[in-house]
């Protein structure tokens, strides 16, 4: 018998495949960046220092790089590369590819790269969707599969989806350009870049399966609202 009989049960594998995808990236982020997170760069930089050549060098004296307590990420609005203290401070391996990494998104912001304009475009209607999507569907099921409320809550939920795809080539188009700034600043040593990519790697990894994840709910929502729909009929 499925969730208020809609049967729900039988897509439910869609979910536990995300949420596996999930869990595994998520695993695999924190194992490895614990990891070089213990392993100091030859040249004792700390994340913070590496932040701020990177930036001067680009011309972006005017973005700051702030200390905070966790969530390492740009701030646009305030023009600011923020990285929790551990990376701030810490000259590990993990400290400067992470550091670099923010101030690869601070680049984009700078530079006006496409995929970053369309995310923030995106942000409005995918927080939007990401809140109203599900209830809204849910709500069309329990008015007799009013498919009205159903197809917004489909849309709603397709561009939270979106604004994650969308975000793909914006993290990995930040790594990229964070290996790029560590080799030619030479912040790491051939060995030690070898764990830089390792680190941004895996954090782009967790990008990939929310994602997947996401794709996955979305499918499951459709197939959902189309079963209760031949019911309907």
């Amino acid at each position: 018998m499925g969730f208020y009989g809609f049967g729900i049960d039988r897509t439910y594998w869609l979910v536990l495949i995300g949420a596996v995808l999930c869990l595994l990236a998520s695993g695999l982020v924190n194992s490895t960046m614990k990891k070089y997170s213990k392993v100091s760069n030859a040249y004792r930089m700390s994340g913070a220092d590496a932040a701020r050549r990177i930036l001067d060098a680009e011309g972006l004296h005017y973005v700051r790089v702030e200390a905070i307590a966790r969530g390492d990420h740009y701030d646009p609005t305030s023009q600011s590369v923020r990285l929790s203290v551990e990376n701030y401070k810490g000259t590990s391996v993990t400290a400067i590819a992470v550091a670099a990494h923010e101030c690869g998104h601070a680049i984009q912001h700078a530079k006006g790269y496409v995929p970053i304009k369309i995310r923030s475009s995106l942000v409005p209607v995918a927080n939007l969707g990401s809140t109203l999507g599900i209830p809204l569907i849910f709500l069309g099921m329990l008015l007799s599969f009013n498919q009205v409320l159903i197809q917004i809550g489909i849309i709603g939920f397709a561009l939270a989806v979106l604004f994650q795809l969308v975000t793909l080539p914006v993290e990995f188009n930040a790594s990229s350009r964070a290996l790029a700034k560590i080799s030619q600043h030479g912040f790491l040593t051939r060995d030690e870049i070898d764990g830089g990519k390792k680190v941004l790697f895996a954090a782009a990894l967790t990008y990939v399966a929310a994602a997947a994840s996401s794709i996955l709910q979305l499918l499951r929502l459709i197939l959902i609202s189309g079963g209760g729909r031949r019911r309907g009929d």
